[in-house]
């Protein structure tokens, strides 16, 4: 008591003067899913028996035969060296059997033609394929994290999901997610990128749309994608649909084959030859409906991208760091014994 009313108190009743109010954007984040066992980490008194009460996660019997037969006849496939050193990408022969058996739907519904694999098969499937080579590793994780099909599968319009899901599962279509950019990084509430609402023509027709322009950079898949993934701060200055004039941060999904958008030159993130790169577009005009979940998801971009942002954050990113941490042990442990 001593130190809640001298130390606590008076501590935080300063910093309350000092630091700004919350913005929008950071209260829904902080509202945004749930909490685990985890935060009892944040309490002072974890209680360790609730952790060790939840029952372990086992593979299905599916995944367990995906894990012993596609994925292992994958990472024969891999030769690192080749990979990083010389071709600087996946082979041809990787990328269409990636496509082709289901590595890129795992979190794709069997319905829509995905594998509708677990958490704990996505985690494990990942980290494995990260022992022989991060490349392939990141190449998997991003359609399985944070990225259109998981945007489709929660908040898209029935129609989104017909007509993208089963494109996506079966490789014809390739997805990547543009949320980071040149001037704010990947801090969605100071992004500049725009989309106006106005009237323009779409196949042959005036339809009520947005112009969209952007400038994005480091984006993963971005080189290859054929579906682009979109978040922009939404405006409507001339009221055509209602009093708002600032609708706030939207996620849309453009085709990167529309005229007016730009793939530039690829980056290599710590000479990691993952496809990743910048994309541009200038005064691209889409219907409203391109926006993920409809015209009344304008606006909800934010709370979107953060609910879903626990798989990449959780999931994928932490399980390809688990691979590559485990190749690393095993060869340094495997050297000290025979280093003389």
């Amino acid at each position: 008591d001593i130190r809640l009313n001298l130390v606590s108190r008076p501590t935080f009743k300063m910093f309350k003067k000092v630091l700004p109010p919350l913005s929008q954007t950071e209260r829904e984040a902080m509202e945004a899913g749930d909490v685990w066992w985890d935060g009892e980490l944040f309490s002072g008194n974890p209680d360790w028996q609730v952790l060790h009460s939840y029952p372990k996660p086992e593979l299905s019997e599916k995944e367990r035969a995906f894990l012993d037969n596609e994925v292992e006849t994958l990472l024969a496939m891999l030769d690192d060296y080749q990979i990083v050193q010389k071709d600087k990408d996946l082979p041809k022969e990787v990328w269409d059997y990636l496509k082709t058996q289901g590595f890129f739907a795992m979190i794709i519904p069997e319905k829509f033609g995905g594998r509708q694999f677990s958490a704990i098969a996505n985690s494990t499937i990942v980290a494995k394929i990260a022992t022989k080579s991060l490349t392939a590793a990141v190449t998997v994780m991003v359609p399985n994290s944070l990225g259109p099909g998981e945007l489709l599968l929660h908040y898209g319009t029935k129609q989104q999901q017909e007509r993208w899901l089963p494109s996506l599962a079966n490789g014809k279509d390739v997805p990547c997610f543009a949320l980071t950019g040149p001037e704010a990084g990947s801090d969605a509430g100071s992004i500049p990128d725009s989309g106006v609402v106005c009237k323009g023509e779409f196949e042959g027709k005036e339809v009520l749309g947005l112009r969209l322009n952007w400038s994005k950079r480091y984006i993963t898949l971005a080189p290859v994608a054929t579906v682009l993934g979109l978040a922009f701060k939404m405006y409507d200055p001339e009221g055509l649909l209602g009093k708002q004039q600032e609708l706030g941060i939207t996620c849309a999904l453009i085709p990167t084959d529309m005229p007016g958008i730009e793939i530039g030159r690829r980056h290599f993130p710590l000479n990691v030859p993952f496809q990743n790169g910048p994309t541009r577009g200038k005064d691209i005009f889409v219907p409203l409906d391109y926006i993920i979940g409809g015209p009344e998801m304008a606006g909800q971009g934010w709370r979107m991208l953060v609910e879903c942002l626990s798989v990449g954050r959780a999931i994928t990113l932490p399980s390809n760091s688990v691979g590559g941490i485990k190749t690393i042990a095993l060869a340094s442990g495997s050297y000290s014994r025979i280093r003389r």
